[in-house]
């Protein structure tokens, strides 16, 4: 069976357990594995101390803590230390630091997000665990389907487990299209629908209760570009071969459609939409009311997007018969391969993604891919998580298996930003900014083979 067609069968049963699970409220427990061949690790036959590490605030470091206290309890020969970091780029620079001294100092277990999975595992600093060996035992890297685990495969090795997953869904807010007298579209709408919607809206002059004008849409182009790759072309950024495999056409023809809304008032000034390109989620005009529409992680319904009821979470418009969703992880946990405790690492590394935790991480790394953990959170999920849910057992049924961003694709989002701007800007056509976009990200690429 080949990659794509072992992750379409991953996506179609785990789409059946996503909805199974939201249907009815019984919750599974995990499945031992089995015995490894020769002898078996003993958990219990020698005092260990690991390190694992992650980003997040003080709330996800307060979880963590309880994730590691359970584990502790049910292990009490292990000592795990809980290092948490504000942001992913904070956690990498440490691991940069700590892999460039040999690799010694850094954490036993750690989250890695994008490309970094292919990254560390290309250069031999993580630890395989798919080899058949009792680490694959320990780490049940066989409840994962194929196309969760794809940023995470070097040379058809693993070396990441996805923490869970979320997808790129369309926002609305519906008391502002009430407002503005647009009908709210459904799952079935076009890019002129929304450029219609976001016009109408952005050039009714409505304002919040402090006084701030309504735009039609809250756009970060990043948010969504690789989504739109994904409708007009049959891989969308990058094909297997990890090559960018858009061409300047589609994203000139992604830019002429901002233009369109620029040009009918459904966007602000281009001043604002730069400004906005970075803000945290709870800043970001959607999320204070002041935007009919944006684009976004499906998760962000269970928090800042929520607006108390009033967001209807959409799949994204599309001119194709192609939605160019796809279902990305929120991270993935990984082991150092220089670890002094590979099998304890391994059961640690479980531990956070299995039934075990589940009662405590629920949803907060987005929806678990492992069918067991998926079965234990889902019940557990209410109003807007379970909105949340809901529309990622949609995209399993109908989204696509994207290719993963190959090493050199760091500045896709970048360029994707610097050329979005001399189009709005009017200092470059759409066309030229296409040209412009596929030979700078080309070129990244090429250099980093």
């Amino acid at each position: 069976m080949t990659r794509s067609a072992r992750s379409i069968a991953g996506k179609a049963t785990l789409g059946a357990v996503l909805v199974g699970a939201l249907a009815l409220t019984g919750c599974a427990g995990g499945t031992a594995p089995e015995e490894p061949a020769g002898e078996a690790w003993d958990p219990n036959a020698e005092e260990i101390e690991l390190e694992i590490a992650w980003w997040g605030n003080e709330e996800r470091q307060a979880l963590f803590q309880e994730v590691i206290d359970a584990f502790e309890e049910e292990y009490p020969k292990i000592s795990v230390t809980g290092n948490s970091y504000g942001s992913p780029d904070d956690l990498f620079n440490r691991l940069a630091t700590d892999f460039g001294g040999g690799a010694t100092t850094a954490p036993d277990v750690f989250a890695l997000g994008g490309a970094k999975p292919q990254e560390y595992g290309a250069n031999g600093l993580l630890l395989q665990l798919d080899a058949g060996d009792q680490i694959s035992e320990l780490a049940n890297s066989d409840l994962y389907p194929d196309f969760s685990v794809t940023n995470a495969i070097v040379d058809e090795k693993l070396y990441g487990l996805p923490t869970g997953g979320n997808a790129t869904a369309a926002f609305i807010n519906t008391e502002i299209f009430e407002q503005a007298g647009v009908e709210v579209p459904g799952d079935d709408w076009t890019w002129d629908d929304l450029v219609e919607a976001a016009n109408a809206i952005g050039s009714a002059g409505l304002t919040t209760d402090s006084g701030a004008p309504i735009m039609g849409i809250d756009l970060r182009v990043q948010d969504i570009i690789g989504t739109y790759a994904g409708q007009e072309t049959e891989f969308g950024m990058y094909d297997w071969d990890g090559n960018v495999a858009v061409d300047a056409e589609v994203i000139a023809s992604f830019y002429e459609i901002e233009q369109e809304m620029l040009d009918g008032g459904g966007l602000p000034d281009p001043s604002v939409i730069s400004t906005n390109w970075n803000l945290p989620s709870d800043q970001q005009p959607y999320a204070l009311g002041q935007a009919g529409i944006t684009f976004g992680y499906s998760n962000l319904v269970n928090g800042p997007y929520g607006l108390d009821g009033a967001t209807q979470v959409l799949l994204p418009p599309t001119n194709t018969d192609k939605t160019g969703v796809a279902l990305l992880p929120s991270a993935f946990w990984s082991v150092n391969a220089a670890t002094e405790h590979p099998e304890a690492s391994a059961l640690l590394m479980d531990w956070f993604l299995s039934p075990n935790a589940a009662d405590l991480i629920k949803d907060t790394r987005g929806v678990p891919f492992r069918q067991d953990t998926a079965d234990a959170v889902i019940p557990l999920l209410e109003g807007n998580a379970a909105v949340a849910a809901e529309y990622v057992a949609k995209t399993l049924e109908s989204g696509e298996v994207a290719p993963p961003q190959p090493n050199g694709g760091a500045n896709m989002n970048s360029y994707t930003q610097t050329y979005e701007a001399e189009v709005l800007f009017g200092r470059m056509s759409a066309q030229e900014a296409g040209e412009k976009w596929v030979e700078a990200l080309t070129a990244d690429i090429e250099a980093a083979r």
